[in-house]
């Protein structure tokens, strides 16, 4: 048990996942949530717990995300135990799916240069009529695709609620309504001060800075970089239909109530987390295209949300050199990592564990140089 205080700011599901694996690890946890207001990035989250094409020229977050899924089936059944609220893990392996000759082959490429460079992230490449052994119902305008066996999905919003449960179970301290507008550090006293904007503030030995999109304006009052930009994802539903999708797929997933989610986009919009009716067709007429008898669904429900991406979209977890005790901890696959995120990070950075293997990779620094140029994929 620490006697330390470690304050997260950001309640979405990577503070709340840190948080959880700080207050099982046994420190003392206070989590400041900016609530339903906040760009909650679990809203437009696809929910796959997804390792495949993940890490192409990175191979650390490779094994970063293969380590997750892994870890996956012990933070699933522990909330279930704790809490009994059930995250909707299902992890049957999942498929990418192609339309074109020359997609499926660069998709070969990119999972075959992974799995090379970093190990333990196997693959099968697929032809239609092995697809349909899977996938009956298939598309003919699918002309390949890739099987994952680690791959998988679950219910952002109920493993969201599985953590804030988890955390209060824990005894953690979970503070609602906070929008963090400042943070200071005292050298003196070695604490630091989590300032809202209604005056309130909020002090500890320890601070974790997780507030998405927050994370660009607070990190550098601390002497950290993490410069994180919008990207809007709209996701459709359907009604509730009869179970046809045994497996997740990178276009569409049946969840475990019948549902079809349809998804999803990366726009670059600004903070505009509305729908468009041109993507809200694309998706559709994609979905359709991918499995021809979603055609009969009733839509339901098309929403959008706004998820935190890094220029070269890949996360940054680091401890501040200049303020110790101060961290950050920004990705943007917050279902796929959520386990590494509790069982790895939250007692790394609560001061209960080491500093992960080959985490440089991960510092924010990377983007601190006048003429860095990155790229991502997404």
């Amino acid at each position: 048990m620490s006697n330390e205080c470690l304050t997260v700011v950001g309640g979405g599901l990577v503070g709340a996942a840190i948080a959880y694996g700080a207050a099982r690890a046994g420190a003392r946890v206070r989590l400041l949530d900016q609530g339903d207001v906040a760009f909650r990035a679990s809203r437009g989250n696809f929910g796959l717990v997804w390792v495949s094409s993940k890490g192409s020229g990175v191979p650390r977050y490779a094994r970063w995300s293969r380590d997750a899924a892994k870890l996956w089936p012990a933070l699933h059944k522990e909330l279930l135990e704790l809490t009994g609220v059930d995250s909707g893990l299902r992890q049957p392996g999942g498929f990418w799916l192609g339309f074109s000759e020359a997609e499926v082959e660069a998709r070969a490429k990119v999972l075959e240069k992974i799995d090379r460079e970093a190990g333990g992230v196997p693959f099968q490449m697929m032809e239609p009529a092995e697809l349909r052994q899977y996938l009956p119902g298939l598309g003919s305008a699918v002309v390949g695709g890739s099987f994952g066996p680690l791959d998988g999905h679950a219910n952002p919003l109920m493993l969201l609620h599985g953590l804030h449960a988890g955390l209060r179970l824990k005894g953690a301290d979970v503070i609602n309504g906070v929008d963090v507008k400042q943070v200071k550090y005292d050298a003196s006293s070695s604490l630091f001060e989590a300032i809202a904007g209604d005056g309130q503030s909020w002090k500890s030995e320890r601070i974790v800075l997780a507030a998405g999109l927050g994370n660009a304006s607070l990190t550098p009052q601390v002497g950290l970089c993490a410069p994180v930009a919008a990207t809007r994802g709209q996701v459709l539903i359907t009604e509730r239909l009869k179970p046809f999708l045994d497996y997740p797929t990178n276009k569409a997933r049946q969840t475990v109530e019948g549902t079809v989610q349809i998804g999803s986009t990366s726009e670059d919009v600004g903070l505009n987390d509305g729908t468009s009716s041109d993507k809200i067709e694309w998706l559709a007429r994609r979905a359709v295209a991918t499995f021809p008898a979603l055609a009969q669904a009733r839509l339901v429900r098309a929403w959008g949300a706004l998820r935190p991406l890094t220029p070269d979209g890949y996360p940054v977890y680091q401890e501040s050199p200049s303020c110790p005790g101060a961290y950050v901890a920004t990705c943007h696959s917050g279902v796929t990592l959520a386990s590494a995120h509790a069982l790895v990070i939250g007692p790394w950075m609560s001061g209960l564990a080491q500093t992960p293997a080959e985490f440089d990779v991960f510092k924010g620094d990377r983007f601190a140089g006048p003429n860095t140029s990155v790229s991502h994929d997404h």
